[in-house]
């Protein structure tokens, strides 16, 4: 009987722990990423008292970790990145300690670092001039928050427009279109048109004189070499130059800002055949433009894309991938041990982790602009506390019950 006091104070003890545990998951209801904890109880070892095995109560519960697939809710955030399915983002502490998190509500400082929301340095590849390179070990991302995404010379330009069959032989119609020189410096490429008559237009370019150390300011220098004739057949389709030949070299010598000789290609064709130039009975007029050059630009933001690419915006309008966030793969994770701030450390029995990029080697998936969600279950956890609370009244029940009588026994023998 006198066994009683300490059975019911294990019981006593496990549901505490319980409550404990239960207590811990409510509070982290809306906590990014975190994983819903259970308590395991197991009995201790009977003994035998007259032939008869009686137990001793309950030994020290087990608190354990449920890697169940949270809610991916969309926030928008640039800096937010979710996973689903299985893996881990790496992130390193301020003693260079790996830890590992679910929790993808990310940051950067004013150096560029990308980091959790406490602090820990994001682990992934560096990109270098829009380049990742996986092949080594992952560090610390850092975006170069103060760079200039570098200008690129104008190589192809294009132009859709339709001229106008209606119009009188010897009409003309010019279609600027805005190219890039190696400095970055924007120059216009104006292409006239002129109706030669019977379905057949003369062309040719031109650039403002100021752009040319041999041009003349407020006089349009003719580009040489880029002229010649187009040609529709009777349903406005160019014809001439044919679809296989469709294209007139571009150089501009000379540039007055001292950049490189221009060497563009115009394409008069859509790379499925389809001609970007026709000759129908409408107005003469330009539908798009478009050209590969880029001028100089600076950061104006930066967002984690789907896949987990990190993806500057630049002040001239281009992107640029400048890191690519890496995910660990690990096949017990049950196993690993809470360190505090949405972490978790590897243990004695945890697997070695798998390093890779998403969606490899049965590594998830990276939602870019979300975040995953808490696996708690308020109903479930209310349950549970309600079981606990019960279970610990009994438990405290018996202790009074041994207490009563423990005074009956010794009031007997006096």
């Amino acid at each position: 009987m006198f066994n009683s006091f300490s059975i019911a104070l294990s019981g006593l003890t496990g549901n505490s722990i319980a409550v404990d545990a239960i207590g811990n998951n409510l509070a982290n209801m809306n906590t990014a990423g975190y994983k819903a904890t259970v308590t395991a109880f197991h009995d201790m070892m009977s003994q035998a008292m007259g032939g008869t095995q009686v137990g001793v109560g309950i030994g020290a519960p087990g608190v354990f970790r449920q890697f169940t697939q949270g809610t991916v809710q969309v926030t928008g955030g640039p800096m937010d990145a979710a996973i689903q399915g299985q893996g881990f983002f790496m992130v390193q502490d301020g003693n260079g300690q790996t830890l590992y998190t679910r929790a993808g509500n990310f940051q950067l400082d004013s150096s560029g670092n990308l980091l959790t929301a406490t602090g820990q340095k994001v682990q992934g590849w560096t990109a270098a001039n829009g380049v990742v390179n996986t092949a080594g070990a992952p560090g610390n991302l850092s975006v170069p928050v103060n760079a200039l995404f570098p200008p690129k010379a104008t190589s192809n330009m294009s132009a859709d427009l339709n001229l106008n069959a209606g119009s009188d032989k010897g009409s003309t119609f010019s279609a600027p279109v805005e190219v890039v020189d190696s400095l970055g410096t924007k120059h216009v490429v104006t292409v006239t048109f002129t109706n030669n008559g019977s379905g057949s237009w003369k062309y040719s370019t031109s650039v403002p004189g100021e752009d040319l150390t041999s041009g003349k300011a407020g006089t349009p220098s003719d580009i040489t070499g880029a002229s010649g004739t187009l040609k529709f057949d009777s349903s406005g389709k160019l014809t001439d130059p044919a679809a296989g030949s469709g294209t007139v070299p571009i150089k501009i010598t000379g540039l007055a800002d001292g950049a490189a000789d221009l060497n563009i290609t115009w394409s008069l064709y859509n790379t499925d055949g389809t001609p970007r130039l026709t000759q129908f009975g409408q107005t003469s007029a330009v539908s798009n433009t478009s050209q590969d050059g880029a001028a100089a630009g600076q950061i104006t933001g930066v967002a984690l894309a789907d896949g987990g690419t990190v993806v500057a915006q630049y002040s001239n309008g281009k992107q640029q991938v400048v890191g690519q966030l890496a995910l660990a793969s690990i096949s017990n994770p049950e196993s690993m041990i809470s360190v505090g701030d949405n972490n978790l450390q590897l243990s004695s029995d945890t697997a070695a982790p798998v390093i890779g990029l998403p969606e490899t080697g049965a590594r998830g998936k990276i939602v870019g602009g979300a975040l995953e969600g808490s696996t708690v279950d308020m109903a479930r956890e209310f349950t549970n506390l309600i079981v606990m609370e019960r279970s610990y009244q009994a438990d405290a029940k018996v202790i009074t019950a041994t207490d009563e009588l423990s005074q009956d026994t010794v009031n007997l023998t006096r």
